[in-house]
């Protein structure tokens, strides 16, 4: 099923810089990055299958989202409010969507003073416009759009309804679209735009815990984002999708008990599950400068479950 600062190198790494042009690590820097490095210990460190070394401590911290707004969809937990929170500490004025108002106006308040609550459910008729018209009126543009809300839905082939199917179909393909077509005309004023669809292992290949439903909606995002990437790229706008494997989130935790979790991940060749920071670090590279040249692209983050 479906932070920090970017690190410019580790402890050992950044001996080999003149003391003199060493980049200095604030008190505030220092605090929110211990904070982050904490949080994801503990987030991998649920389950005990393999080891996992957490990432060195960061000898900088570049805010490269500076002056970037992103709008994230499906913020209230999970990869959603990773992706949020990741993106925020690195710079970015965040609009944070999640279905329920109160919700919303939660987690902006708890991710910090740049972020905004557009709360609306997506399924609603002309909710998506209005949510990028809410994130293009507080802050004048839009940059970033994480597409992430999903109805992950596990139930079996012969129980799947007509209703059940164009629900997941709906929210999990047609919503991404409306969504992509909403912040085109301000990404084409802008001439930068960066989109990045959260698909799955699912729509690579087929979903370990997800319906029929899930696996063919996730395949679809795929095809809409190389679609979106073809048509777009022109305009200075990029198109790519991350595909989470089994990650460790509380939908995770929902959908299968703990011994068979421990089960799946101890096949992978990295025998653990993945975090959600490690894939809103994914996230955040998509959609930052450094992938400036990438578009069309379905990033996998696996664990190795699917190597191709």
């Amino acid at each position: 099923m479906s932070s920090d600062f970017a690190a410019v190198g580790s402890r050992q790494g950044l001996s080999s810089i003149p003391r003199g042009e060493r980049p200095v690590l604030s008190a505030r820097v220092a605090e929110i990055w211990q904070t982050s490095f904490r949080r994801h210990h503990t987030q991998a460190s649920q389950f005990k299958v393999g080891t996992y070394t957490p990432p060195p401590m960061p000898a900088a911290s570049p805010q490269d989202f500076a002056g970037r707004v992103a709008l994230v969809t499906g913020a209230w937990r999970g990869l959603g409010r990773a992706a949020a929170v990741r993106l925020h500490e690195r710079g970015a004025s965040v609009a944070v969507n999640v279905r329920d108002a109160e919700r919303a106006e939660r987690v902006a308040r708890e991710i910090g003073e740049r972020a905004f609550p557009v709360a609306a459910d997506l399924a609603a008729a002309g909710a998506p416009e209005a949510i990028v018209r809410s994130a293009i009126d507080r802050f004048g543009r839009v940059d970033v759009l994480v597409n992430n809300a999903a109805l992950p839905l596990t139930t079996r082939f012969a129980d799947i309804s007509a209703e059940e199917w164009r629900r997941a179909i709906d929210i999990n393909l047609t919503v991404p679209f409306l969504l992509m077509k909403a912040v085109l005309p301000a990404m084409k004023a802008q001439r930068y735009g960066r989109i990045v669809n959260i698909s799955s292992t699912a729509g690579r290949m087929v979903s370990t815990l997800g319906g029929a439903h899930y696996t063919a909606s996730k395949t679809g995002l795929l095809g809409l984002t190389r679609a979106g990437a073809k048509e777009l790229g022109v305009h200075g706008i990029t198109v790519n999708a991350v595909c989470p494997g089994l990650i460790d989130t509380e939908l995770t935790r929902e959908a299968a008990p703990r011994d068979v979790l421990e089960r799946i991940a101890k096949a992978y060749p990295l025998p653990r599950l993945g975090t959600a920071l490690e894939v809103a670090d994914l996230i955040c590279f998509a959609a930052s400068e450094a992938a400036g040249y990438i578009t069309g692209a379905s990033l996998d983050i696996n664990g190795g479950d699917l190597m191709m």
